[in-house]
């Protein structure tokens, strides 16, 4: 299912949810058990205005610039436009760059000083960040216009060498890895519960007999019968790449609507905004953007600029490989 509402509601589903996340980042559940977001808030912990969304955005929407511009998935190309946003805050909502974690930073300088070309993600096992999670969503989009749902080992490859622009060990490509093949089912139309269930099934099926099998017990808890059921207390919403997809994913069960589902991702708390975000796109593509509470799209900021970013992405890419 690729549209061009589908598309601008993928976009606006990482951006709202980024946006509803930045003013509470790093805060405790706790904290916010007591004092709960409800609405879009301004400035908080980066003192920016109300609807302002972060690198979550920023790295998918200039993932789909490039992607959109050479109508192929070039890895010079996109690092290029990372270190746009990153030097001269483009792709930003207000000309700002405000919030980058340490492993995409360090990926970004040695692009920059030409250090070994194309090895720019860490591959130690501290640097496993959701930094590549949260913005390999269009590429999945993009692969997915060419191929449909037969996502293969060539397909993965490219999911994985896009992760390890930044994030290079195989922890994350796994992560990213598990999304898209989840991501996939919601494009094929299929139900929250059934495209986590499905593709799960598919990620064992491949990661089971590669070189990455050692990788899948880090994320075990998944393919819990009762992974669902988990207690709140349970689930962990830092941003490490693995807790901020179980978070993401639990939120995606355990709701029925993207308003609700961004009020739950956020306010678990710690890494507010990209768990919002790496759930929000998923969402924003099964509900559509005709779910979305209008008071928070209009306070959005840049909404436009996403909007033709979006239709650029599509027009350009989608239906060229379709």
């Amino acid at each position: 299912m690729i549209n061009l509402e589908a598309i601008k509601a993928m976009t606006l589903g990482i951006a709202v949810a980024d946006a509803m996340g930045v003013p509470v980042e790093f805060k405790s559940r706790s904290s916010l058990k007591k004092k709960p977001v409800t609405e879009m808030l301004s400035y908080g912990s980066h003192y920016q205005p109300a609807g302002t969304w972060s690198d979550d955005t920023s790295m998918t929407i200039a993932t789909m610039e490039s992607i959109a511009r050479l109508k192929r998935i070039d890895c010079e190309d996109l690092m290029r436009n990372f270190s746009r946003w990153y030097f001269d805050g483009e792709f930003t909502a207000t000309g700002e760059m405000f919030d980058c974690g340490g492993t995409t930073t360090s990926a970004i300088i040695k692009f920059i000083r030409k250090i070994q070309p194309l090895v720019y993600g860490s591959d130690e096992s501290y640097s496993n960040g959701n930094g590549s999670l949260m913005r390999i969503l269009p590429v999945v989009i993009y692969l997915y216009g060419i191929y449909g749902k037969d996502f293969n080992e060539n397909t993965l490859r490219k999911i994985h060498e896009v992760s390890g622009l930044t994030h290079a060990h195989p922890r994350s490509k796994v992560g990213c890895g598990i999304y898209s093949l989840i991501a996939v089912q919601v494009l094929e139309g299929k139900g929250i519960v059934e495209s986590i269930r499905v593709g799960l099934s598919n990620a064992e099926k491949y990661y089971g007999r590669s070189d990455f099998a050692v990788e899948l017990k880090n994320y075990s808890r998944l393919w819990q019968a009762d992974f669902a059921n988990l207690p709140k207390e349970e689930i962990r919403s830092t941003g490490y790449v693995v807790d901020t997809l179980e978070a993401a994913l639990w939120c995606l069960l355990n709701t029925e609507d993207y308003k609700s589902l961004v009020l739950k991702a956020v306010n678990l708390g710690d890494d507010t905004d990209t768990v919002a975000a790496v759930a929000g796109g998923l969402a924003g593509i099964y509900y559509g953007l005709k779910k979305f509470p209008e008071k928070w799209l209009l306070k959005l900021q840049s909404r436009e600029y996403l909007e033709e970013i979006a239709t650029d992405f599509f027009h350009s890419c989608v239906i060229e490989v379709e």
